[in-house]
């Protein structure tokens, strides 16, 4: 797959964008009329169009794809943007002023992290107060992070914190606050470099204090950069949640419900369900046990299908308090279920 494919005819252009692919490690394959461009676009991982030749590309109705960028130099009119859409570009950038992220978009090309193979987003939310969604939510990550790359992703600002219940809750490292003011696209490397990570997990949460929440293009493209810089992306997500956190919901590949199996487990978790579904199908049942229930008649009230059950968690507080975290004990019904949603996924190699 070529690293990525630039279409321009402005020399400027071109000795800018081989700068930055050089200062990136990348090779770029330059297309100078938009049929050569074409030619070349559905095997590229990236393809930046210059301004000079959007329209020529545009009229050309290229097929659609992901990562398409228009790079310009300096201010873009009202017909730039009508072409990047045409095109089903994702942005227009302009130089100088795109350059960090330019150079960090060709650095994911090289190490093959472009959009073209994203990692597939889980969110985990409980179906009502205290069924333990995000000790789910750290014990599924914990699991996939022994054999793939992993991202654990705290989006509900009132919870305990993921990092304290995985163990990594020392000082330093990326939040969500360190975030807020950001803008623009983040590179994958550069992301999960600056969160807390070890063994294969990297983690962003909440700060100390009042949670500083950030807007949602923040939490959208930090999503994408975690999708492209690893192989799962694990969402906590709160029980309740404002426009972000429904954009969010409607991007997951899957949406795991952590419910009871009592009576009013059930019906609070019927409403989770029912608001879910309106934003998400792919919406599926971890049921605890320790219920008058049976699992399978709460998947059948819920409607939903039974992914896994989880049992009584003897010594749950005790290893988190030590720094262990919830899928420690690799035997445990917490993490048997965590390997089942990932089998589910279709990530079920031996962890």
């Amino acid at each position: 797959m070529t690293p990525a494919l630039l279409i321009t005819r402005d020399d400027a252009l071109l000795e800018d964008l081989l700068r930055l692919a050089a200062a990136s490690g990348s090779l770029l394959e330059v297309a100078h009329d938009s049929g050569a461009g074409l030619r070349e676009w559905s095997a590229a991982s990236v393809v930046l169009v210059g301004s000079d030749l959007l329209g020529s590309v545009a009229r050309q109705r290229p097929p659609r794809r992901a990562d398409v960028h228009v790079v310009g130099r300096g201010p873009t009119d009202d017909a730039v943007f009508r072409d990047a859409l045409a095109v089903g570009a994702v942005e227009v950038v302009e130089l100088p002023a795109a350059e960090d992220w330019l150079v960090e978009l060709l650095s994911d090309a090289v190490d093959g992290q472009a959009t073209t193979g994203v990692a597939p987003l889980v969110g985990v939310v409980a179906g009502s107060g205290g069924a333990g969604a995000t000790t789910f939510a750290s014990a599924l990550a914990l699991t996939a992070a022994r054999t793939r790359p992993t991202v654990l992703v705290d989006l509900d600002p009132l919870g305990p914190g993921v990092d304290r219940v995985v163990g990594l809750d020392e000082p330093g490292g990326v939040r969500w606050g360190d975030l807020s003011d950001s803008r623009g696209r983040f590179g994958a490397r550069s992301l999960r470099a600056a969160l807390p990570a070890q063994d294969g997990l990297a983690v962003l949460t909440w700060g100390a204090g009042r949670p500083v929440e950030p807007s949602a293009a923040t939490v959208r493209e930090v999503l994408s950069a975690a999708q492209r810089g690893s192989d799962l992306v694990v969402l906590d997500l709160p029980r309740t949640w404002d426009q972000t956190t429904a954009e969010v919901v409607t991007r997951c590949h899957r949406v795991v419900v952590v419910a009871d199996r009592t009576v009013s487990g059930a019906v609070s978790a019927a409403r989770t369900t029912t608001a879910l579904r309106a934003l998400n199908e792919a919406v599926a049942l971890v049921a605890r046990r320790g219920g008058a229930l049976a699992a399978e008649d709460l998947a059948a009230t819920l409607d939903l299908p039974l992914l896994a059950e989880v049992g009584h968690l003897r010594r749950l507080g005790e290893q988190v308090d030590l720094g262990l975290g919830p899928a420690s004990a690799r035997r445990s019904s917490l993490v048997r279920a965590a390997r089942r949603v990932l089998a589910d996924l279709g990530l079920d190699r031996a962890a």
